[in-house]
């Protein structure tokens, strides 16, 4: 008979990510960010290939990427709201960890599965932060898909992108539950 682990088990049914808006100081030390990077690292990754990697971003890195929103955008002919709206995921936050997926050359593993895996770290990072009492939400945008500003921003090789970005901190208001899934609506048996 397996071994349950009801505390975990009601974790995961009742984890819900906190608006990254909401998220403010103080932010987990580097001493409280290792526990959360390792189990983060935990994630399957399909031959040991470690097909990602981790770019804290302090509030420093983040001012810097704010500004470099502000001058990508119109070059990429984004509205002025488009472009405040990111600006301000970078500029509001007070820490992130960028996950980088990376491509790695395998005769074995399709490339895809490493997309998959770098979505996985995500995940499990956003769990980790959340389940070590602070507050988590995972990010994406336009700017963090555009190649120039992942080279320039967080200098990114070719064969590397941003899978997400996990902003963490002191949450300000817990978030109201919302709807989940049909469970019936999007499970198949197959019975034979």
């Amino acid at each position: 008979m397996p071994a349950p682990n009801p505390a975990a088990l009601d974790f995961l049914l009742t984890r819900r990510s906190r608006p990254a808006k909401t998220l403010t100081t103080p932010v987990p030390s580097r001493d409280d960010l290792r526990p959360i990077l390792t189990a983060a690292a935990r994630t399957p990754d399909h031959g040991k290939l470690e097909p990602w990697r981790f770019i804290v971003l302090e509030k420093p890195a983040l001012d810097r990427l704010a500004a470099l929103v502000v001058a990508h955008g119109p070059a990429l002919g984004k509205a002025e709201e488009d472009v405040a709206k990111a600006r301000s995921q970078y500029a509001d936050g007070h820490l992130a960890v960028a996950v980088v997926e990376v491509q790695k050359p395998s005769g074995k593993i399709p490339a895809l599965e490493l997309t998959y895996s770098a979505g996985a770290v995500c995940l499990a990072l956003l769990n980790a932060a959340l389940a070590a009492g602070w507050g988590a939400n995972w990010l994406s945008g336009w700017p963090s898909h555009d190649r120039r500003f992942m080279a320039e921003g967080f200098g990114l090789a070719e064969n590397e992108r941003i899978a997400g970005l996990i902003h963490i901190g002191t949450e300000t208001n817990p978030p109201p539950e919302r709807p989940r899934p049909d469970l019936d609506a999007i499970t198949t048996w197959a019975t034979s």
